[in-house]
């Protein structure tokens, strides 16, 4: 039987075996394949090199140093990672670091899915959302130095704090008068609690004269109007209380109003008579005030509440608020890209489901969470997922917001890397953080990629 004839490279015809099975290939056609086979590792090569630079290299050095002591030549085990659990430092890092995980990506998730939900429902819905991402274009040191000033204590430079006393001062209204307090041989003398009281009972038809000092000129009430001595009236008790003080040594008169002093407008008074307020009154503009007969004889009383220092918010960078506050600074730049992500699933929900279940009578909460929320569960595991690791490895807002004296407290675990590595000179322990941190990052990681491979699988 004759070999069957078959076709080389180029066309020519080649010898087949009589079996059926092809002739040896020839040399050239094998480095061919060889060629091609090796042609994408020649494409990956660059990105292999700097994956291996940038990750596999750092990984495997800060591995390798976490179990050497601070020169590096003394070779000391799990010294290192020991002290992850003792060092007081870390072990308040690492509990801002749970908080971190469980608030942050929680309510930057929550508020990105109320804003794409209802979003949807407006006109102006996209001019919203470019405003709520547009954070997303700021630098985190940018962001950082914002909310420094957004949480200043004074509630003339930060806004926080100029919100929260402007509620307060709505409900109980500050004093004007916080360091107010009596002068030299003055009628008033303290009575415990912030008060101060005459000395004498006063008497109907006797002018009160309640001088006070301590109250700067430049942060006197605008309605202060010059005071002048009372007018006696025999069936009232009237007075005078005013700021007994005038620029210059040894100018005006002790106790008597001058020219040039004013009056304490909204000074309250109280006239009290066996430890009981039997009337009030209060100082006009000028200081000028007056009491029925029914104070005769009564101990006139300037209550606390004048005095009263004037509430300056909250302390938004002390110890307990400094975790909370920086929290919120990342919410603020967060919760636009989970509104955008979010708003995209939510783009592709079937808008018949939702339909059909209000013509059923199911109310918009009934509707937003049994059918919205499940079908967009996908969605908002990529955001939760990919916000928790983001929020592992945060460092730039806590680095940045908290002042010294509370960047202990806010500690989280990049931070405490970046001083135990550069500020107390301990390569060995940032080295073993770094790689504790590795370790906390993988599990989130490795369930995105399986929740992936899943979703993958199934479409």
């Amino acid at each position: 039987m004759e070999p069957a004839v078959t076709k080389e490279e180029g066309g020519t015809p080649a010898a087949r075996p009589a079996g059926g099975a092809p002739a040896e290939r020839s040399p050239r056609g094998r480095a061919s394949r060889r060629r091609t086979s090796a042609l994408p590792f020649l494409f990956l090569l660059p990105a292999l090199v700097l994956l291996g630079a940038l990750v596999l290299y750092p990984i495997g050095y800060s591995l390798l140093r976490s179990l050497f002591d601070r020169t590096g030549e003394d070779f000391v085990g799990f010294d290192n990672y020991a002290e992850l659990f003792t060092d007081d430092g870390i072990l308040t890092a690492l509990t801002n670091n749970l908080i971190w995980v469980v608030v942050a990506p929680a309510v930057a998730t929550a508020l990105g899915l109320v804003f794409a939900v209802l979003t949807e429902r407006v006109r102006w819905g996209t001019a919203f959302k470019l405003v709520v991402f547009m954070p997303m274009a700021i630098s985190m040191l940018a962001a950082g130095i914002i909310f420094r000033l957004v949480y200043d204590q004074d509630p003339d430079k930060g806004i926080a704090n100029a919100v929260w006393v402007g509620v307060h001062d709505t409900f109980a209204e500050s004093s004007a008068f916080p360091k107010a307090h009596p002068g030299r041989e003055s009628p008033l003398e303290p009575s415990g609690g912030g008060s101060f009281t005459t000395t004498d009972p006063v008497r109907a038809g006797t002018p009160v004269s309640l001088p006070l000092v301590g109250v700067a000129p430049d942060v006197m009430p605008e309605e202060a109007a010059p005071a002048r001595p009372a007018t006696a009236d025999p069936a009232r008790i009237t007075g005078v209380t005013w700021q007994d003080f005038t620029r210059g040594k040894g100018v005006g008169t002790l106790n008597e109003p001058d020219a040039t002093e004013v009056g304490y407008p909204g000074m309250r008074i109280e006239a009290v008579k066996d430890g009981k307020v039997v009337e009030r009154a209060t100082a006009a503009a000028d200081g000028s005030f007056s009491l029925s007969s029914e104070a005769d004889g009564a101990l006139l009383r300037l209550p606390a509440e004048n005095f009263r220092q004037p509430y300056n918010g909250l302390e938004w960078l002390g110890p307990s608020l400094v975790t909370p506050a920086v929290i919120g600074a990342y919410v603020w730049m967060w919760a636009g890209f989970a509104m955008v992500l979010i708003a995209a699933g939510l783009a592709g929900v079937p808008r018949e489901l939702l339909e059909a279940a209000r013509v059923d009578g199911a109310t918009e909460w009934q509707v937003f969470r049994r059918i919205t929320v499940p079908l967009l569960a996908p969605v908002l595991g990529v955001v939760l997922v990919t916000l928790m690791i983001n929020v592992l490895k945060i460092f730039d807002l806590v680095f940045i917001i908290p002042p010294g004296s509370a960047q202990d407290d806010a500690n989280v675990l990049a931070l405490e890397l970046y001083r135990k590595g550069f500020a107390e000179d301990q390569p060995g322990v940032a080295s073993a953080i770094s790689v504790f941190l590795l370790l906390l990052v993988v599990p989130v990681m490795w369930f995105n990629v399986r929740r992936i491979r899943q979703e993958g699988r199934q479409r």
